[in-house]
């Protein structure tokens, strides 16, 4: 019995599978539907605008021949604003079809262990198609039992669409295989459903009821058009998205009480490396590693921001994206961009199969919104020899990311890797005034004592009036040493050497500030698990710029920029307050919070500035002196239940003896960022409840003085206007 008016074309190849068979069948007692075959469409004869929409379920690999008859007139009718489903293995014709140049990667049967269905995005979570689904993200389509036919995105993404969700596997989640996407050619839409939909057993399958709904949904909303889009926060678009659409992302997840105010995070998905940063044409710009399908590491682009006084954030387009034939089909991973005479280039690694090599690409205007890759991509063909470089289950050489500068026509540009059974290591390249014909020179440090970590990425030299800085990303920390780049031997010696931070911060990159100032950020990871980063919609932030410097004796200094002085709101000052065993409760209270203050022990065992506390006490993280240690302690900063899977473990900082101590600490959201004496610092990431707002400080075994407190609520670092 149809219960519903809308028209709909059923969709087939040549012969039909059983699947299929049931598939029109429930279509036709849903639906007033008609089987519509390829070869009727290739012939133009068949006037696809009385079909309110088109679906083609298919569950086998696509026919050799016919199908892409079919683009023409298939355009014209998604152009005109038709809609089309394409459900298991038909999405595979995403490519035949015109819809979009990069197909499915994964396509084929897999064996059903499990309830099996879709994982879908906290971006749209209200999607149409979801609708009366439950209230879960979770939607098992599938029961278990047999073979599925199926097709995924994994390795790459769709070009031209947005990824809608991902798959779900019992109760384990597969955010890498996006199944559930959708297209805007035109005035049309097109879906994408490419796993867990079965209809031969749907009378014997409790979940294949929820399977059919999702495609009953679909269509409906196929047969609606874009209106069927009307009250979502964030509407599907077919593309990454321009800045108004980057800002609607922002703005839905912006009421999670644990996402950072100041601190900058991408507007959805996820965020780890800051890459290319750079002042151009009066505006700062920092990239960072971007993946659009969702808040998980995978498909790495790279995402972009600018500012013009480096605390109010623009949220740009995705600069550059995986070419699907080109060298970094796998990602675009971290690099780092240069001034060449003029014109701006970004030097990457590219990644494809198990090789991850230099690619360089150019801006094709000042904003910095267009790039052009390089026709000659990977401008270093392989890794050198001499070392043996590090091969590993991903890689057959760990060779990667890119730090470059010029001295006078000579371009220097230094690799982050390393050897084999001995430890990290930073290669040396140069080009004589070319950014494309590099000569290796070999490395310019070896990790070779036990701490040194098996490879070192995200390599940078920083030179200062009498010291140089070398810092690297060890997998674990950001070590860093102090001493003389000798670019005539080819060599790094070593003075000094420490921790960058020694929370959870990595990866950080530099830019050099018009009036010559040295400014970094690193990304800060979260330290929740990755169903909860999923459910969040967003992962991953990074640090408030920090000025960096070397005093003359070789001492290494930070200190956040002056510029975030601006985002200052309300202000409460204390001074000579005794800090004694009951807690002083201080008269500020929010999630995005300045506090600077100047401490000495006295007879007191330690010292405790506690921030995002419950009004009862049982939630608080706790910045601590112990006398030679900071300690974030943050075993009380989740809660008695631990209701966000984070990690608590409290984290070290050594301060050895200083008496006074300065602490600058600086709250945002989940992220608790620490620099004592402007010499050390320390980051680590928190997710209190929402109430958890207070702030106190209290000496333990004593008293402690604290000898000027100044704290500031901060105001939000995001251009809303932008959009």
């Amino acid at each position: 019995m149809v219960v519903s008016s809308y028209r709909v074309g059923f969709l087939e190849g040549e012969g039909r599978s059983p699947e299929e068979r049931a598939a029109f069948e429930w279509c036709a007692d849903v639906f007033d539907a008609e089987r519509l075959s390829l070869e009727t469409i290739a012939s133009g004869s068949m006037d696809l605008d009385r079909f309110d929409a088109l679906w083609w379920h298919h569950d086998r690999p696509l026919p050799e021949s016919g199908v892409g008859n079919c683009t023409e007139v298939l355009s014209d009718y998604l152009g005109a604003g038709g809609g089309l489903l394409l459900t298991l293995r038909a999405l595979e014709a995403v490519e035949v079809l015109g819809i979009d140049p990069v197909p499915p990667d994964v396509a084929g049967e897999t064996r059903v262990e499990e309830p099996i269905g879709y994982l879908a995005h906290a971006l749209y979570a209200d999607h149409p198609i979801l609708s009366g689904l439950g209230d879960s993200i979770r939607v098992h389509t599938r029961g278990p039992g047999g073979r599925a036919a199926g097709a995924w995105y994994e390795a790459v993404l769709p070009a031209h669409g947005d990824v809608l969700g991902a798959t779900v596997e019992g109760e384990i989640d597969h955010p890498s295989r996006s199944a559930l996407c959708s297209w805007r050619p035109g005035d049309g839409l097109v879906v994408g459903a490419g796993v867990a939909l079965e209809f031969a057993e749907l009378d014997d399958d409790p979940f294949a009821h929820a399977g059919a709904a999702l495609v009953r949904n679909a269509l409906v909303t196929l047969a609606r058009g874009p209106e069927s889009f009307a009250g979502m926060d964030v509407e599907p678009t077919g593309r990454y998205g321009g800045t108004s659409h980057l800002s609607s992302m922002r703005r839905t997840l912006e009421p999670d009480h644990h996402r950072p105010a100041y601190h900058l995070a991408p507007p959805a998905n996820w965020l780890n490396d800051p890459n290319g940063l750079v002042h151009w044409d009066g505006r700062y710009h920092l990239f960072y590693q971007y993946n659009p399908a969702g808040p998980f590491h995978g498909s790495i682009h790279w995402g972009h921001a600018s500012s013009e006084d480096l605390v109010t954030w623009r949220d740009e387009p995705v600069a550059l994206a995986p070419d699907p034939d080109g060298p970094d089909r796998d990602g675009c991973w971290s690099g780092c961009i240069v001034d060449d005479d003029g014109t701006p280039r970004a030097v990457y690694t590219g990644g494809r199969d198990r090789r991850q090599l230099p690619c360089l690409a150019t801006a094709t205007d000042d904003t910095l919104r267009r790039w052009e890759k390089d026709p000659a991509n990977p401008v270093v063909p392989e890794s050198p020899d001499d070392p043996d470089i590090l091969e590993t289950e991903d890689w057959a050489a760990e060779f990667r990311d890119h730090c470059i500068w010029l001295e006078g026509d000579t371009w220097y540009h230094l690799i982050g890797s390393g050897v084999t059974d001995v430890g990290g290591t930073v290669l040396l390249y140069e080009s004589e005034g070319d950014l494309r014909d590099w000569q290796y020179r070999g490395p310019i440090l070896v990790g070779d004592w036990p701490s040194a970590g098996p490879i070192w990425e995200c390599p940078e030299v920083l030179f200062f009036e009498e010291w140089d800085l070398l810092h690297v990303s060890n997998m674990d920390n950001v070590d860093y040493f102090v001493g003389e780049m000798d670019i005539e031997e080819g060599t790094f010696h070593v003075e000094d050497s420490g921790r960058l931070d020694y929370g959870g911060f990595y990866a950080p990159q530099s830019l050099e500030t018009p009036d010559g100032r040295t400014l970094t950020w690193g990304w800060l990871p979260e330290a929740r698990g990755p169903a909860e980063q999923w459910d969040a919609g967003w992962s991953g932030t990074l640090s408030v710029p920090r000025v960096l410097d070397v005093d003359a004796d070789g001492t290494l200094r930070q200190r956040p920029a002056r510029e975030v002085q601006s985002l200052r709101g309300r202000h409460v000052g204390y001074e000579a307050v005794p800090a004694g065993p009951s807690p002083t409760v201080l008269d500020v209270r929010g999630r995005s919070l300045e506090l600077a203050l100047e401490v000495s022990l006295g007879d007191a065992e330690a010292f405790e500035l506690g921030v995002l506390e419950s009004p009862d006490g049982n939630e608080r993280t706790a910045v601590r002196w112990e006398g030679v240690d900071v300690v974030l302690d943050r075993r009380q900063s989740a809660g008695a239940d631990g209701r966000t899977g984070a990690t608590t473990d409290p984290i070290r900082m050594p301060v050895a003896d200083e008496d006074p101590l300065s602490l600058h600490v600086f709250v945002d959201g989940s992220v608790v960022e620490v620099f004592a004496n402007e010499r050390r610092c320390l980051t680590g990431r928190v997710y209190p409840g929402p109430e958890s707002t207070g702030a106190s400080i209290r000496g333990i075994e004593g008293e402690a003085t604290v000898e000027r407190i100044d704290a500031w609520e901060l105001s939000d670092g995001f251009d809303w206007e932008s959009g």
